[in-house]
């Protein structure tokens, strides 16, 4: 079976997540980097983008879903994403996601985790 890759690097977002009472008083940045694990040989042959994984569309809902959520951790944000994705795009076999949480330790450039998943 082939597996190609759809990347989005650096998606920008904010939102009201953490543990900590200070935390949850405004928005904070995170960044995504997402490996989207599909086959692209149908979308190669037509030409047409009803036959790939739309990144934009993916990172529009991540934006949205994002703004509109309100989680203590990190971990549960990345799952949160990871099955939306699986829920409204079937092409997507599997997720390697990076979420970058850059204001978090401020003697650090950034904090965060990678988790993988696949249907």
């Amino acid at each position: 079976m082939t597996q190609d890759t759809i990347f989005i690097q650096g998606l920008k977002t904010q939102a009201v997540i953490g543990v900590y009472d200070w935390e949850k008083q405004f928005k904070q940045p995170l960044i995504f980097d997402l490996s989207l694990a599909t086959d692209l040989r149908a979308a190669a042959q037509s030409d047409r983008l009803a036959d790939t994984v739309n990144y934009k569309a993916i990172s529009d809902e991540i934006i949205e879903l994002v703004a509109a959520s309100r989680f203590e951790l990190i971990e549960s944000l990345a799952e949160a994403v990871c099955q939306h994705i699986f829920d409204h795009h079937a092409g997507v076999l599997a997720i390697e996601l990076t979420l970058h949480k850059p204001n978090a330790v401020i003697e650090t450039d950034s904090v965060g985790l990678k988790i993988h998943r696949q249907r």
